[in-house]
Parts: C-alpha cells; structure tokens; sequence
C-alpha cells in the first residue's frame, strides 16, 4: 500500500532526440508535468521527477524507477508546449521504452500526452495501463484514489482510456477545469534548474522559464489540434500569475518569460490589470507571448503589454494571401497582420511571424504574396513550417486519404510535407530555406539603409546586422535558383 502512495512522474520530450530545438538552446521545464505532481502532493502522494530533457536514453528512467520504488509510474507530457503537441516519433518510441521499463518493475503506468489521446490505443498496447484523455490532473487524482482503494470497475471515472475484456475502452470526456485558480501552483522545486539556467546563458545571455495564464483557445482555425485543453478558454486571475511570478523571482532568479498560452490576454481587462499590478509589485522581467494579429488592434491593449515587460509577440500570420487565410479558418485579414504589427513596433514589441507554406490549394502567387509579407512588415523574427495534420482536426480530414504510413515527424526540423500538393515535398523544404535568407537579405538592407541614413546613430548591432548583407545576399540568390530548378521538375 505505501507504493500506491509514491508516485514517480516523467514527459516524454527528450531534448537531445531533436537535434534543431538542442542547438537552439532553449529549454523549457514540463510544465503540465509540474502541475500534476503538485495536485498529487497536495492529495498526500509522494512525488517524485525523472526529468528526461537532458537524459541520453530512456533506459536511464531505470535507477529512477529503482531509488524510488513507485506504485504509479506517470508520464504526463506538457500540454503548453507546442513540441509535444506535434507527436514526434522520437519522443512516441521513448515513451513506449519507459511503459515498457516501468510495467516491467511493477508499476502502474499511466501516461497523458497530446499523442497518447490521439493514440491511446496503440499506448495501451505498448505497455499503458491507462491512458488519460484530455485535461488530466483531476482524472489522474481520482484515477489514483480508486486504485488504492481496491477498485477495480474504472469506467465512471471520466476522461479515461484502459483495456477492458480484452479491448480498448474509453470513458466519457470530462468537462475541462473553469476555475484555474484552484490549481495549486507547479510543484517548481522538483527540477534542477541548474542545467536549464546553463543551456539558456550559453545561447542565449538570459535565463527564461514558462508560466501559464490560460487554458485553451475559442478560435477555429481548421488545422490547429487541440487534444488537452480544447476550444474552451479558461484563464487565471492576474493575482495568482503574479504569485507566481513573484515565486519564480525568488527561487530561481529569471530575467525573461514565455507565457506559453495558445493564446495570451483575451479576457476583457485581464491585460491592463496584470499591467498595473506588475507595476505595483515592482517587478522587473521580460516576456514573449503568443497571440492573434486581430487582438492587437487596440493601443491600450498593445501599451499595457509593453508596460508590463513585453518584449516579443509571436502571432500566427501565416500567409500572405487572404485566400489562404480563409480557407484555414484563421479568422483574420492580412490588414489586421499589416495593422497589428505596425503598432507593436510603435510601442517597442517586437513582432514575430509564425508562418505555414503547403496548404492545400496554395499556389505559386499564394506564397509570392507571403513573401511579399514578410519583407514589408520585416517582423523580428520568422518561424516557418509546412502544413502538418494532426487528427481530430479539420485539415487532417481533408487530407487523412493522401497520408500514407507517415503521419509525423521524427522531429522538428524534418520539415516533410506528408500529402500531395501544387509542388513537391522537395520544393518545400527548399522554399524553406530560401524564404529564410530572403528574409535575412532584406532586413540586412534595411539596416544598411538606416545605417547610411543615420550615420551618427552607429551600435554594434546595427553594424552587425547591415553587414551581414554581404552574406545573405548571393546566398539568398543560391537558393532561389535551387528553388526554381525544384519548380520545375513540381
């Protein structure tokens, strides 16, 4: 019985199994993760971590697993973070070594991930004993309970997936958590920060952690996957983030902040109030967050970002066409990404793009457009990727009959187009490459220009950047001919 009171937590992201987001250098610790060790410890469970961001293999889960004896070996990915939710096959197969590990020393398995609910069945056969379906720390929590009381019929407990007469069962969905405010905050103290500190000074300068104010997103955009938290929006009081913040201040000493949110600050008012209280807490840090081009039209809105230390907005462009946009749902005008951006920059944020090549029905003058986009509005920064379908959305539907045995990436940098499309899977790789040293070539001009505008305003930065023109220039010319050449054999 003291087993079933000992619970050994895990994630299922290995930082070292995606060599793209290892040499940026920007980890996060398992938020979703902390939250649920947190509830548990809060219900009187033991609560342990095996953090496998920086571990080499799954097999090292093994001393974990032996020092600390557990009854409930619980992997429960972070539903905040965009890696986990795009299933990668590296991090499916590490997940399925550790049930395999865990089931072998006689522990319980349970494991919650955006992949498993997508998959629950496939978990199930590679060694879960149960799989959580969905927003899962009251589930796990009464999953637990029932356990240890020598319970044995599971199928009222709601938002469940487990093997029942020999075949997989699912249980009824469970209502998603409206008041976030009874959470207790993450059980932070379980990670050794000191790697996580170490890996953003080296690439970075500054030390950032991540902090959730919300819960879902209400927007429709067909080919976004919401397997956790859904299309209900759910957001914490300002109060409790700042208690938060103000303990991550005390106990760990970070200058910066990704507020991992789907999106950040919708509620009517919540902004400005978190605005004022940073203010009067006397709170110094910076931030990035990701929100919509249409929630940034507003100046108050955009000012009180700014006064409360925002320094980074990443918003979803993703095309330059209005054709495009409307046929993902997206639900909003390339004058709104032309409006929101502008503003931002008047107030000091800077604007970065979020951009999708590849969707169906995109043709050559689509993806003009959008690099048109880009070199007008010259956001900050670019993430680029092509379409990727994920189930239980709209987009994975109208492609589902074109997927062949390849459904996910092996990692994040793989970049494959996985349906047929105007051109080939090839063509978009390529069209990656080039969209990023265009964007590169022309904001080296744009410096150079301010540059010889303003000779007397010189900072190293500035040099730097104008400069670097003289790469980015013939390189961007390299591959856009690599890139026409693929346009014709397309």
């Amino acid at each position: 019985m003291e087993q079933l009171n000992n619970i050994l937590f895990t994630h299922s992201y290995f930082l070292r199994f995606d060599p793209k987001q290892w040499a940026q250098g920007q980890p996060y610790p398992p938020l979703g993760t902390l939250y649920a060790a947190s509830l548990m410890r809060q219900n009187a469970y033991k609560v342990s971590l095996f953090d496998t961001m920086f571990t080499h293999t799954p097999d090292e889960v093994i001393a974990a697993i032996d020092k600390t004896q557990p009854g409930f070996f619980v992997i429960y990915d972070d539903g905040f973070n965009y890696l986990t939710k795009m299933c990668l096959t590296n991090m499916r197969e590490a997940a399925f070594k550790m049930c395999k590990l865990a089931k072998a020393r006689g522990c319980t398995v349970i494991v919650s991930s955006s992949d498993s609910t997508d998959r629950f069945k496939e978990y199930l056969q590679e060694g879960a004993d149960f799989v959580i379906i969905g927003e899962a720390e009251h589930t796990l929590l009464e999953l637990a309970n029932a356990i240890k009381s020598g319970i044995d019929d599971f199928s009222d407990i709601q938002g469940l997936a487990y093997t029942k007469q020999g075949v997989p069962f699912k249980t009824f969905a469970r209502p998603v958590l409206k008041d976030l405010d009874s959470l207790p905050l993450p059980a932070w103290d379980l990670v050794d920060m000191t790697p996580y500190r170490e890996c953003w000074l080296k690439h970075r300068g500054y030390f950032s952690l991540n902090v959730g104010t919300t819960r879902g997103c209400p927007f429709k955009c067909n080919w976004c996957a919401k397997p956790i938290y859904g299309n209900r929006y759910n957001s914490r009081s300002p109060e409790d983030v700042i208690t938060e913040i103000k303990l991550l201040k005390d106990n760990f000493h970070m200058d910066h902040i990704w507020f991992c949110d789907d999106i950040f600050g919708l509620k009517p008012g919540w902004v400005v109030k978190f605005a004022q209280l940073v203010e009067q807490e006397n709170l110094k840090f910076s931030y990035k967050i990701q929100s919509r081009a249409d929630l940034l039209l507003e100046e108050e809105t955009v000012q009180a970002l700014a006064a409360s230390g925002c320094d980074n907005v990443w918003i979803g462009a993703e095309s330059g066409s209005q054709k495009i946009l409307d046929a993902m749902d997206k639900g909003i005008t390339t004058q709104q990404i032309f409006t929101a951006t502008q503003l931002m920059k008047k107030h000091g944020i800077k604007p970065s793009f979020f951009i999708q090549f590849g969707y169906p029905g995109e043709t050559k003058e689509d993806i003009v457009q959008t690099i048109r986009m880009i070199n007008n509005l010259l956001p900050h920064e670019i993430g680029i990727s092509v379409s990727y379908p994920l189930p239980g959305t709209l987009f994975y539907e109208k492609v589902k009959a074109d997927l062949q045995k390849k459904t996910n990436w092996t990692d994040s940098d793989e970049m494959a187009l996985m349906f047929s499309n105007t051109f080939s899977p090839a063509y978009y790789k390529q069209l990656h490459k080039y969209v990023h040293q265009n964007y590169h070539a022309h904001l080296a001009t744009y410096n150079l220009v301010k540059l010889l505008n303003n000779p007397f305003k010189l900072n190293t930065k500035r040099i730097r950047k104008a400069v670097s023109v003289l790469y980015h220039a013939p390189a961007m010319m390299i591959e856009r001919y690599k890139l026409s050449q693929l346009e014709k054999v397309s």
